[in-house]
């Protein structure tokens, strides 16, 4: 048996495990199921994956926006698809939020919402879409398959204030920790998530503070190429690694070499709470796609809506 194809079993084993834990572990709370649109809208997956998978063949930095999406919204109001709301002339929404104004990708869940309302109207929730939107943008960029239980309702709340709850740029291992936490994750899942920066790039505005010479996790190397970077404008940007397009264990080896670029990624390798957790994940990148899939669809069930508390939006970017 070559190499190649025993890796290519034990991902396979892998994702069996994880699919096998899933249906254990989620399926069936807070009223969400694997097969919950079995009957109702049975083409949902394949109409998400091939939508996605069209939109990353044009632009694949897009994976990366549509994983940061479904981050955003479930750790605001939970995963209610209320980053997608617009603004109102009486209401400033979460995605006019500064933490919110680099994401993109609004086209490509509008473009799967309107071919699920001709196949099913009023069915599948922009909730949903968000999530299974990021799994197969996971997926595509190289990264492992992992299944969702489905049946979320949308919110019907959209405040720019609400954005306050997410993560800072800024923050260090503890305060990470501690933000992770209060939301139920230990810091193996809050640092499984981090390596999501495995994909994508930072605006200089966010790591541009690390350049005044004060921070001591910085490396002069690397300082000079994040000033390079800054030199262009604080909208210039930075690949959060070598392979920004792929999903893969390469943003915790930049980590181990002092190379994350911002200060809430290099502070994980800092930490000797955290460090074992980033070597381990540098070293064997089986483990990361595990502890990944784990994490993320624990965090696909954060304060979900269902029943009167929620709807299904017929338009993402507005209220019934």
């Amino acid at each position: 048996m070559t190499l190649l194809m025993s890796m290519s079993m034990s991902m396979n084993l892998v994702s069996i495990i994880v699919l096998v834990g899933v249906s254990v572990t989620f399926g069936g709370v807070n009223g969400l199921s694997m097969g919950y649109y079995l009957m109702s809208c049975p083409f949902v997956d394949p109409i998400v994956k091939n939508t996605v998978n069209r939109a990353l063949q044009n632009d694949p930095t897009l994976a990366a926006s549509l994983v940061r999406m479904h981050f955003h919204d479930c750790f605001v109001e939970g995963c209610d698809g209320s980053v997608l709301i617009d603004s109102t002339r009486d209401n400033t929404a979460e995605k006019d939020s500064p933490a919110n104004e680099s994401l993109r990708g609004y086209e490509v869940i509008d473009d799967i919402k309107e071919q699920l309302e001709n196949q099913c109207p009023g069915v599948v929730s922009c909730a949903d879409i968000v999530a299974m939107a990021a799994r197969d943008a996971v997926f595509w960029a190289g990264g492992p398959f992992y299944d969702i239980p489905k049946g979320r309702k949308d919110g019907t709340r959209s405040r720019i204030e609400d954005t306050a709850n997410l993560p800072s740029p800024f923050f260090n291992a503890s305060q990470l920790i501690n933000t992770f936490a209060r939301r139920g994750f230990t810091a193996q899942q809050m640092v499984a998530l981090s390596g999501a920066h495995t994909l994508g790039v930072a605006r200089c505005v966010s790591f541009k503070d690390r350049l005044d010479g004060t921070d001591p996790l910085l490396s002069p190397n690397f300082g000079r190429t994040l000033s390079r970077t800054c030199s262009n404008g604080d909208n210039a940007i930075q690949t959060f690694d070598a392979t920004a397009d792929s999903f893969d264990n390469v943003y915790y080896n930049a980590l181990s070499r002092g190379a994350g670029v911002l200060f809430s990624d290099q502070t994980l390798f800092a930490s000797p709470r955290t460090r074992g957790i980033v070597n381990a994940y540098a070293m064997n990148q089986a483990l990361f796609f595990l502890d990944f899939q784990q994490a993320i669809i624990k965090m696909g069930m954060l304060d979900v809506k269902e029943g009167r508390w929620g709807q299904v939006r017929r338009n993402c970017r507005r209220v019934n």
